[in-house]
């Protein structure tokens, strides 16, 4: 986990630790203790957004960007951490227009106790918004040295297309990162549609939902009953040919490796073209143990060739 990898000027580690559980499944004790955890293995890239955890009853969105800014406080360790974090899905702070992103902007920074964010991705594309207006806004945050990086997640390649000759044509800074929805089960849109457009583009890729909402962990078989406020939606891929021959594979190649086989299908993920960091969670430093041996593990051709086949 001790290496890196580059996004522009940002130096990552292999994965990126998705903050969405914090303040949800994982109270503030056990965020902490999960935070430290990724630290010390050498992890430096925790993903947020100012959304999480407002589904939640009784919760308004930040509590997991509070958490971390907590966390950072009292580890004294800004400088040593890349946090990305989001605007545009917020309830208070919805849409892309100029005015919303430099109040969302300011209200991140509060709850997460910094004057900068290393990244910061516009969450949901908001087509209402011209390009020129959010574009603009977001380069002015980077000028202001308020964000290092600019990213986009859930962003069309057309209009990813459209951003990205608007910053050339007008000299502003421009997305370098894109954040899909990207795994060994959901492969489309990404590798048929916006790879293409991130490649040649030179961007990097940050997939959220790397391990199918936990289904590639392995934790769900037919029979099995697992504690997770995500198990109906991870289930649901236990009932197609794809996702067995899928868990099938990840259990040879995790047994030959002995390794979980949520670290297997990490290391699947980061061999891909394209991609960076792939992002996921976890509530406990066990949770996490499994996801850090991916940081050890090489994958043969032989291996990731047998996955791919198995996802196709």
């Amino acid at each position: 986990m001790h290496s890196r990898r580059r996004i522009g000027s940002l130096h990552v580690s292999p994965l990126s630790l998705g903050g969405n559980v914090f303040g949800w499944t994982a109270d503030e004790a056990s965020s902490f203790a999960v935070l430290d955890a990724y630290v010390d293995a050498g992890g430096n890239f925790i993903d947020t957004a100012d959304v999480y955890s407002v589904w939640v009853e009784g919760h308004t969105g930040g509590e997991s960007e509070s958490i971390i800014g907590k966390w950072v406080a009292a580890r004294k360790n800004r400088s040593e951490i890349v946090i990305a974090s989001k605007v545009g899905a917020h309830p208070q702070f919805e849409g892309l227009s100029a005015a919303t992103i430099k109040g969302a902007i300011e209200a991140s920074l509060k709850r997460l106790r910094t004057d900068y964010l290393d990244l910061y991705y516009t969450h949901v594309d908001d087509e209402s918004v011209r390009v020129d207006e959010f574009l603009t806004a977001l380069d002015e945050l980077v000028v202001a040295g308020k964000v290092r990086m600019l990213g986009a997640s859930n962003i069309s390649p057309s209009r990813l297309e459209e951003t990205l000759a608007f910053c050339a044509r007008e000299g502003l800074a421009r997305y370098a990162v894109v954040q899909p929805h990207y795994n060994l089960v959901v492969r489309d849109p990404y590798e048929s549609e916006l790879a293409h457009v991130v490649a040649r583009n030179g961007l990097a890729a940050v997939p959220y939902f790397a391990l199918a909402k936990g289904f590639l962990t392995g934790k769900y078989q037919h029979g099995a009953h697992v504690e997770s406020a995500r198990s109906r939606q991870a289930t649901r891929y236990l009932d197609t040919p794809k996702g067995q021959r899928v868990l099938t594979a990840l259990n040879g190649i995790a047994s030959a490796h002995r390794v979980e086989q949520a670290a297997v299908a990490l290391a699947w993920l980061a061999a891909q073209p394209t991609i960076v960091a792939p992002l996921a969670s976890a509530r406990t430093v066990e949770q996490l143990q499994a996801l850090l041996a991916f940081g050890e593990l090489t994958l043969s051709e032989t291996e990731l060739d047998a996955l791919t086949a198995a996802s196709e």
